[in-house]
């Protein structure tokens, strides 16, 4: 039998019980592939983690690895398995950054300290990666809406910062709110068009601080926040002038099912660039530790 220790943590909340359920496993090693993602079914969360110690000199270098697996599939990269497990990491130690290898590479995580406030992380994100623009009616069918239930001052457009999401902005919060999105049809739509997961957004919000209000609706259900998704929202809307050059914005997330999440992001544009002209993406956010436990499994 062994017994593995994990972590839970809510992730974009300095409040317990709302933003994103994370767990993390605090010593993967010897575990297989099977193994990770059966213990993520047993977790049943959106995501679930492992930290696979190694040499500590190297992992100063290219950063501790980290596997990231959903109730049905390993992810190269996401936001806020990312940034709760740095939080983990980082424990009582109060480093100011914690460097993470994943499977699309190096993801560094700093923090900042405000006492009595808790700490703010804040990871950067690979740069953009602009895909297709979509056409509005194509995506409405999806979703059982009109082409005239979406903004038009910014176009329906797959992002990439790691993982490829789509993200489409509607007219209304209360329409964003009542959303029904056709999952069998949006993955097939999304397979072809290269993109992961529709990220739904729109600038009515319930918080008046808050620039956007978003949602992403998966096979695991309405995801109560979604921190790539979020760094891809943060260069379209820097792209598309939904914000300016390095202003940091809040998006919210999750209130559809009562898990309200505060994400930060940000992201740079660089004029004398050839390319999309947005780079430096950070998305950052608060984390509270609910449980410490252990697992037993028999190898």
């Amino acid at each position: 039998m062994k017994k593995l220790s994990m972590a839970q943590v809510d992730v974009f909340t300095d409040r317990a019980l709302t933003g994103n359920a994370l767990a993390v496993f605090l010593d993967g090693r010897g575990l297989s592939t099977e193994q990770m993602q059966a213990l993520a079914r047993e977790m049943n969360l959106s995501e679930t983690t492992f930290i696979l110690p190694g040499d500590a000199a190297a992992e100063k270098t290219r950063g501790v690895r980290v596997r990231i697996f959903t109730v049905q599939e390993e992810l190269p990269f996401a936001g806020h398995p990312t940034l709760g497990t740095a939080f983990v990491l980082r424990g009582q130690a109060g480093a100011p950054e914690i460097r993470l290898a994943l499977n699309v590479g190096r993801v560094p995580v700093s923090f900042t300290e405000d006492p009595p406030g808790p700490a703010f992380g804040e990871m950067t994100q690979k740069d953009p990666e602009f895909g297709p623009i979509h056409d509005v009616e194509a995506v409405a069918r999806l979703t059982g809406l009109s082409a005239a239930d979406f903004d038009d001052s910014a176009p329906i457009q797959t992002v990439s910062t790691g993982v490829p999401f789509t993200i489409a902005a509607v007219r209304s919060l209360k329409t964003l709110q009542n959303l029904r999105l056709d999952l069998d049809r949006s993955a097939e739509y999304l397979a072809r068009s290269g993109g992961k997961f529709f990220y739904f957004v729109c600038r009515e919000t319930v918080d008046p601080k808050a620039r956007l209000h978003a949602r992403l609706i998966f096979y695991n259900g309405d995801d109560p926040a979604t921190g790539s998704a979020a760094g891809c929202c943060a260069a379209w809307m820097v792209a598309h002038g939904v914000a300016a050059s390095d202003e940091q914005v809040l998006i919210e997330q999750g209130l559809e099912v009562h898990r309200p999440s505060r994400i930060f992001v940000r992201a740079t544009r660089q004029n004398n660039r050839q390319d999309n002209q947005v780079v430096n993406v950070r998305v950052g956010g608060n984390c509270v530790e609910v449980l410490r436990g252990e697992v037993t499994l028999a190898i």
